[in-house]
């Protein structure tokens, strides 16, 4: 068994510039917890693979495509590959998503 700390885990570079841990890597997927502060938000890009998102903590927006929607806690998004998202917090409150990519990519996000 593995247990990962979220605490414990380095926050992860990122072309965002915002806190983001990479929580499982394997060969089939990647996890990553990504923590916007209020007024920070993701640059728009897009992803080579199927993502889902999972908010933990919080309230924001997620724009996936031309489709824009408030989410909240306990709210799954689905996003797929080759199409552009971002995420932002609008709110006054940490806002915090968990993000799995599968299967794992084997490129880069791309900015737009």
């Amino acid at each position: 068994m593995k247990i990962v700390n979220l605490a414990e885990v380095p926050v992860h570079p990122n072309p965002h510039g915002v806190d983001a841990r990479k929580v499982y890597d394997s060969k089939d997927a990647v996890a990553v917890v990504i923590a916007l502060k209020p007024g920070e938000a993701l640059k728009r890009h897009v992803t080579p693979v199927d993502v889902f998102f999972y908010v933990l903590e919080g309230t924001g927006v997620v724009e996936i495509g031309d489709e824009g929607a408030r989410v909240e806690r306990d709210h799954l998004v689905e996003s797929p590959a080759g199409v552009p998202h971002r995420w932002s917090n609008d709110s006054d409150r940490d806002f915090r998503v968990l993000v799995v990519k599968v299967p794992r990519p084997t490129e880069g996000t791309k900015l737009l």
